[in-house]
């Protein structure tokens, strides 16, 4: 049986959300894949646990995830955001994680007071969907960084996010470490779990596209993603787990290099590619 883990975080609201400009943290985009994860302890969660040794200890963290599908935009003002479990069917040890920080309201509110196009509407009662907390147990599993997320509107085009994400660069010079929560390869209809570590010729296919695309800096063709040929359409039949990495690309400054954190299919038609820009 799983040990339930329990914030740990230190009562540090009132420093958060104050105009502080500190080191520019760095933007991650994390393919989160099947929620077990969040039990496992194989190469992929060990990739997520080194992060925290390499990159500086953030104030406060802020995910767009997958799951958290909206009409409009929100963010998150919840002081204490619960673990949410968003799925079915899985053992009963996967239900008793969990993974609770203090939220990030004031860091929430100035979102919503800093971008006014879009409007960022606030919602007090969103806890951590597993697009978060799967992923931040391996990260931060001592639960001690205040977190919050932002909502992803469905209903608008990949350049509304591409275009949005921009705007939350000054989030990042408050120490403030933002992730993006998806799978570039993503088609549940098709999965075999038979083939745990392979993908399908059309998912590598466009797994490998999509580096090149990323590597060339070619952020327009990612955002035009339906452009892409068949690999791409078959790779996102829908694009709620997509639209998270545009939020990295958004917030990419010119000086900066992407690199890659982990590499992999899994179940045949999700990619597990990760990468971090800084």
């Amino acid at each position: 049986m799983a040990v339930p883990l329990v914030s740990k975080a230190e009562p540090v609201l009132n420093e958060l959300g104050k105009g502080k400009t500190t080191e520019r943290m760095p933007v991650i985009f994390i393919g989160h894949g099947n929620p077990m994860h969040a039990l496992h302890d194989n190469t992929f969660t060990k990739t997520l646990n080194g992060i925290q040794k390499t990159i500086t200890k953030p104030k406060a963290i802020l995910v767009v995830s997958a799951h958290w599908l909206t009409r409009g935009t929100y963010v998150s003002t919840t002081l204490n955001p619960k673990t949410i479990y968003d799925f079915g069917g899985f053992p009963d040890e996967l239900y008793q994680v969990k993974y609770e920080p203090l939220g990030a309201p004031e860091l929430a509110k100035e979102v919503k007071e800093k971008i006014t196009s879009p409007k960022i509407e606030a919602d007090n009662a969103m806890g951590l969907d597993h697009g978060a907390w799967t992923v931040l147990k391996h990260m931060y599993p001592a639960a001690d960084i205040p977190t919050f997320q932002l909502s992803v509107d469905y209903y608008k085009p990949a350049s509304y996010h591409f275009e949005l994400a921009k705007q939350l660069t000054f989030l990042r010079n408050k120490g403030v470490l933002i992730i993006g929560s998806g799978n570039l390869v993503h088609n549940l209809g098709m999965v075999d779990f038979k083939n745990t570590n392979g993908g399908y010729d059309w998912a590598i296919e466009f797994d490998a596209k999509v580096k090149e695309l990323l590597d060339k800096g070619d952020f327009k063709a990612l955002v035009e993603y339906e452009k892409l040929g068949k690999s791409a359409l078959l790779s996102i039949p829908t694009n709620d787990h997509y639209l998270p990495m545009i939020y990295p690309l958004g917030l990419k400054t010119e000086k900066e290099n992407i690199s890659y954190l982990y590499e992999g299919m899994e179940a045949g038609s999700i990619s597990m590619r990760s990468f971090i820009i800084k």
